[in-house]
């Protein structure tokens, strides 16, 4: 079963799946990244954290999207309801200050949920 959230288990849950559904080893992986397999055995384990890049390298390699890899959604998913659409088009006529106030927000609750093991 492919775990869904953003924890390091999560992710790696998602990066192991992807890759067998590309019929690769972790050796192979490792191979075309430049970096030694056990790398990837820690990723996949949830031992390591993924970095961007290394996102960015693994979405294209696996052809998944890296919003799918980092939170287990396709934002394809997200842009189809009309709730975002809305919030987009509110959040476009915003004054710079008072978007980076909701962005600090949104980041204090999920903050908030991460620490409550929500």
């Amino acid at each position: 079963m492919i775990e869904s959230g953003t924890s390091a288990e999560a992710v790696g849950s998602r990066l192991r799946w992807a890759r067998e559904q590309s019929g690769l080893s972790q050796g192979q992986v490792a191979e075309r990244l430049g970096v030694h397999r056990p790398t990837i055995s820690q990723t996949e384990a949830g031992r390591r954290h993924v970095r961007a890049d290394e996102i960015a390298a693994l979405a294209r390699m696996y052809d998944v999207r890296e919003e799918w890899i980092v939170r287990g959604i396709d934002m394809q998913d997200v842009r189809s309801d009309p709730r975002f659409t809305i919030a987009a088009r509110e959040l476009a006529k915003m004054k710079p200050e008072d978007l980076e106030t909701i962005l600090r927000l949104l980041s204090a609750l999920k903050s908030r949920d991460e620490d409550s093991g929500a």
